[in-house]
């Protein structure tokens, strides 16, 4: 293939130093001349699915307030150690985008419509970065807290025209054969749960595949074998909830674990590797208000920032990208005489508002839905709070939809919760954000301070030296 010298002749030289602040000219002087000198030989992204702004606040908060030391992610601004941006996220066909068209604007360069992956407003089909990078010679890979087959992870993999359809998505996969798939989604791979009652995980064997469901399984594959790690039916458990569960803990890997042991399995290639990680049950926490899923699963996110960084920092070789997708719920800790006290009682939450409600029946007692909730949250509910919590479920019906199909009362519980932590929220819906970019690694130096998100797909080519002629 005919390389060009990007960081000289291409667009992103032509960005030039002139853009960056004194501040950050100081953060040049450390890192800035090496890295003109060398492409990205690696590429891990990091995407927190669904993190407003407060929900990286808050979890910055959290940190702080608990060990004294903060969120890795915001570290790397204290300590000037990448470069930063804000991205807009629209999709075609909405300024409020959802997770396929947002992953399909980094994966294809394109901005196509909601609920599609990698195909144009007018049917056309923009080649997924994953396989440009698989044309020549690197390594492929995705892990996520939510089924490997949803919607960001594949945006950077396979052309689809409905993201909803998850058991076509592990076709597409096998069928492209990227290195390291792991996350959830037991139900678009089993005979026992797909519809077609195709066998998939014999397949993924058939064609080399380490096939593993639980953690240790996981920790036990040989670094020279392709891995498709699948752990739960659904999305995995939330960390609030794997953490006060003995089994959950020793059955399911947590989002640093997976982003390690991808590493250690891409890393050695002489073309690279690129590998997507994604905390994809932070934005299902925002939808339901929950704020133990929301905080602990970005505080987990974190922990996979930091392995991805340690890596980065002694290969020197790796371009590192920190974002989320869009908004959702736009939470924040509000004003009150009570603040701090309220927002450091979530330390001691045992289980997310899923383990609460889904503990719930109509058959529970007053005192049964006022246990459960002062052993989750550590306060009470009076006993008028808890009979409007149990009169949602005199009428629950399912319906369609993935976040509450139960229908049970998220809304009402974190409204409850907000006279107890002060976090409050202005929806349980996808908001239409700028949100946060941070890049570190060869590459990072070009970064302009406000970018459309389909440029990001081109500057992942550019810093990696791939010709975008496929």
């Amino acid at each position: 293939m005919k390389r060009r010298n990007f960081f000289r002749n291409g667009t992103l030289g032509a960005i030039g130093a002139s853009l960056f602040t004194p501040f950050e000219s100081i953060r040049a002087s450390d890192f800035e001349s090496s890295w003109k000198r060398k492409k990205a030989k690696n590429i891990i992204m990091l995407v927190s699915d669904g993190m407003s702004t407060g929900t990286l606040n808050m979890a910055d908060l959290y940190l702080s307030r608990k060990t004294g030391k903060g969120s890795s992610w915001l570290n790397l601004y204290r300590e000037n150690k990448v470069s930063r941006a804000l991205m807009d996220m629209a999709s075609a066909s909405s300024i409020v985008t959802d997770s396929a068209a947002a992953s399909s604007s980094w994966g294809g360069g394109a901005r196509i419509n909601n609920g599609g992956l990698n195909m144009g407003v007018n049917g056309e089909l923009h080649l997924p970065i994953w396989q440009k990078f698989k044309a020549v010679g690197k390594k492929t890979g995705c892990v996520t807290t939510v089924p490997i087959t949803h919607a960001t992870p594949a945006g950077f993999c396979i052309n689809q025209k409905s993201r909803n359809d998850q058991a076509s998505i592990a076709e597409k996969y096998l069928e492209h054969g990227f290195d390291v798939l792991m996350g959830g989604g037991n139900e678009y791979f089993s005979p026992d749960k797909r519809k077609d009652k195709k066998d998939m995980y014999t397949a993924f064997a058939n064609k080399g595949y380490a096939v593993v469901h639980n953690r240790n399984e996981m920790l036990s594959v040989p670094t020279n074998n392709k891995v498709l790690g699948v752990f739960t039916d659904s999305g995995l458990p939330f960390t609030k909830d794997r953490e006060n569960n003995k089994e959950l803990l020793e059955s399911t890997p947590s989002l640093a674990e997976m982003t390690q042991k991808a590493i250690e399995i891409l890393k050695d290639v002489q073309k690279g590797f690129v590998l997507q990680v994604e905390a994809g049950k932070v934005d299902w926490a925002a939808h339901a208000n929950d704020i133990a899923g929301l905080l602990y699963d970005q505080v987990a996110f974190d922990e996979a920032v930091q392995v991805a960084m340690d890596f980065a920092e002694k290969d020197e070789e790796t371009l590192v990208i920190i974002t989320t997708d869009h908004g959702n719920a736009n939470p924040g800790v509000i004003s009150g005489n009570d603040a701090n006290d309220n927002f450091d009682s979530i330390q001691k939450y045992k289980h997310t508002n899923e383990w609460i409600l889904n503990g719930i029946g109509k058959e529970t007692s007053v005192n049964g839905v006022k246990e459960r909730v002062e052993y989750a949250n550590g306060f009470s509910l009076t006993d008028e709070e808890a009979k409007t919590l149990l009169s949602y479920y005199d009428s629950l019906q399912p319906e369609e939809g993935l976040y509450n199909p139960r229908r049970l009362p998220f809304g009402a519980l974190a409204e409850i919760q907000k006279q107890h932590n002060s976090v409050g929220w202005i929806s349980m819906q996808h908001s239409a954000d700028y949100v946060e970019l941070a890049m570190y690694g060869p590459g990072s130096q070009s970064l302009k301070p406000f970018i459309k998100n389909t440029e990001l797909h081109y500057f992942m080519l550019e810093a990696a030296e791939v010709d975008n002629t496929f």
